[in-house]
């Protein structure tokens, strides 16, 4: 099912990612924080059909999206081409990553956009966690980096939230590198931890491999569970 919005407003976060907030007329939208709903729009008489997750929290008429423009994208693209006032149709609110457990101790991996779970899910979890958060931030740069300055204030007024940015195309203060060579050294225990991951496939596979590695059992490993057969078809496409 499908429901039309409206563009109430844009907001640029990062020079290439802007966030759209989109109202819809009579209908209120229910789902876990960390879920993604999908944008519905037709190109060259097709139907294109791409998932985005929500940053706001449920149980409103809105949801925000903060979405990052690939020159080669058509989705990306196309959204940021939209302005206030224009409609666009989104689904239901559904997916994998949210929070199973408010009494355990969480940790968030997130490269690129998949930061938009961590953000709702960290949110929540401040509000509601009775453990610990450890969100783990991994961008090219200090200026691709989304939503820095409100979880910098989340950690900053939340003494069980931490937040680690690591950056792989900037010489600065912080960690360099990928994101997940740095999980295991900065947790203090892995034991009784919650892992939720999302982002770029071969990121999202390497931490899944590393975590059970260092004996993580599956079930504390939470992933959206496309992102094997992506890392599959991108090796296929390059061998051929």
């Amino acid at each position: 099912m499908t429901y039309e919005t409206t563009v109430a407003d844009v907001h640029e976060v990062t020079p290439d990612v802007k966030q759209f907030r989109l109202v819809a007329d009579d209908h209120t939208f229910e789902f876990r924080p960390g879920q993604h709903t999908t944008v519905h729009f037709e190109e060259d008489g097709e139907e294109v059909v791409r998932p985005y997750t929500a940053t706001n929290r449920p149980g409103t008429d809105e949801l925000t999206l903060a979405i990052r423009r690939y020159d080669d994208g058509t989705a990306s693209v196309w959204m940021h081409e939209r302005e206030r006032g224009d409609t666009v149709d989104v689904g239901d609110v559904e997916g994998e990553l949210y929070v199973r457990d408010f009494d355990s101790d969480v940790a968030f991996v997130a490269t690129g956009t998949g930061i938009t779970p961590m953000a709702a899910m960290l949110d929540a979890y401040a509000e509601e966690g009775t453990g610990t958060a450890h969100l783990f931030v991994g961008e090219k740069t200090q200026e691709d980096l989304i939503y820095r300055e409100t979880f910098t204030r989340l950690a900053a007024s939340n003494e069980n939230v931490e937040v680690t940015y690591t950056l792989s195309d900037e010489e600065w203060d912080g960690p360099t590198g990928h994101v997940q060579d740095h999980v295991v050294d900065e947790l203090d225990t892995l034991d009784d931890t919650d892992f939720y991951v999302c982002g770029v496939p071969e990121m999202v596979v390497d931490t899944t491999e590393l975590l059970k590695d260092e004996g993580v059992d599956d079930e504390r490993i939470y992933t959206e569970g496309w992102e094997d057969d992506e890392v599959v078809d991108e090796a296929e496409e390059a061998e051929n």
